[in-house]
């Protein structure tokens, strides 16, 4: 077989990284339940394991073919994604200042606001549409840049690139949420950053059925820190849970691929029908940075966010009321077309002036488009419209 490093995507997200159980001959890697491992004599490990929480043979398996599809140097992996951010800010000291991107996940800017501020972190939330107006907003204490692209829930681009760029040479992280776009679509280390943070709850399991967190590092000596501060802290994630999401990387490539084809014509059919205001989809032309989606994805994505003319909460929350296939629920990424409220859900934790600041209204709804027929996703989105 050719050097797995040379694998194209579709084969590197089966294959990359992996190996066959050296014992067994196992195609699939076992679950191992255990939490230690006997040694040789003390200190001599047998196979370079001594307790699950410093590592796992299942988590590994997981962990390398994270660092293989994300073209990064180490993989990691935690109890969810808001313990692979929280692995991420203990790299920084008190008075260290962090620029974040200010349409963020709800989840983040709690762990930022109301965790991490209390020590003496400083975070600024700036958009970054202009990348060359953080310029203003760096300082010698700026250690960490936190991206996340698409932004959840208003699906704004941030030019990976263009950051990295303005930030070479300086003592300074790139980190990027690459939830929305998995590495399917998007691989921000080959854009320059330093770090890729999933929730593999989402796309990566793609199942519903697990929560997970992940870290990629851009080099050896980063992955060793995080891995110090995964080890020391202890928000691992299980082995069996590592399986589910090793599991489902296996077929990232096919989802994702039905992901962005529903997406596009999810978002074709709110554009165009009478009592939607505006459309939030990368891949939409209307989009005032698609031609950064073009560049920057090979592929829009699943995500979809909307509004109604009417400007109607009530709107909002009838039209989610009266879906059928469309489930009502937090979460996105999973095969099933889910539906979500953010002002009222997954950003509810964000005060209401910030997210009025922002354009998270309260008739504003996020859908991620499953990989059902996309027949009976318009038929169901135009049935709660009526």
């Amino acid at each position: 077989m050719k050097n797995k490093k040379n694998m194209k995507f579709n084969t590197k997200v089966i294959h990359g990284g992996q190996q066959h159980e050296p014992h067994t001959g196992s195609v699939n890697v076992p679950v191992f339940l255990t939490s230690t491992f006997a040694q040789k004599s003390p200190g001599q490990l047998k196979a370079g394991y001594e307790y699950s929480r410093g590592a796992n043979p299942t988590r590994q398996a997981l962990e390398d073919a994270l660092a293989s599809i994300e073209n990064g140097a180490r993989g990691l992996t935690f109890g969810s994604g808001l313990a692979a951010i929280d692995c991420v800010l203990k790299l920084l000291s008190p008075g260290d200042e962090v620029i974040a991107v200010d349409d963020l996940y709800g989840g983040t800017y709690r762990m930022f606001t109301r965790l991490f501020d209390k020590y003496q972190i400083k975070f600024s939330f700036v958009n970054f549409d202009e990348v060359d107006t953080i310029k203003d907003v760096i300082t010698d204490k700026t250690k960490l840049i936190w991206l996340e692209t698409p932004t959840n829930p208003l699906m704004k681009l941030v030019d990976i690139k263009a950051v990295t760029d303005l930030v070479k040479g300086k003592n300074i992280l790139v980190a990027v949420d690459n939830t929305f776009a998995t590495p399917y679509i998007q691989r921000p280390i080959d854009l320059g950053a330093d770090i890729v943070m999933h929730s593999a709850t989402k796309y990566l399991g793609g199942h519903s059925d697990v929560v997970a967190g992940a870290l990629v590092a851009k080099t050896p000596e980063l992955g060793e820190q995080l891995h110090f501060i995964q080890f020391a802290s202890g928000g691992i994630l299980g082995p069996h849970d590592s399986y589910l999401v090793l599991r489902g990387i296996k077929t990232l490539s096919l989802r994702m691929q039905r992901h962005s084809e529903n997406g596009v014509k999810v978002a074709e059919f709110l554009e165009n029908h009478p009592a939607i205001d505006k459309v939030f989809y990368p891949g939409s032309k209307n989009h005032p940075q698609y031609e950064l989606a073009k560049k920057q994805m090979a592929e829009f994505g699943g995500m979809v966010s909307f509004t109604f003319k009417s400007g109607k909460k009530e709107d909002a929350i009838k039209f989610l009321e009266n879906l059928k296939v469309f489930t009502l629920a937090e979460s996105l990424g999973g095969v099933e077309s889910l539906a979500n409220h953010p002002a009222l859900m997954t950003h509810a934790s964000i005060p209401a002036e910030k997210r009025a600041e922002l354009g998270i209204t309260d008739d504003l709804v996020r859908l991620s488009a499953g990989i059902e027929d996309i027949e009976d996703l318009i038929a169901d989105l135009e049935q709660a419209l009526k």
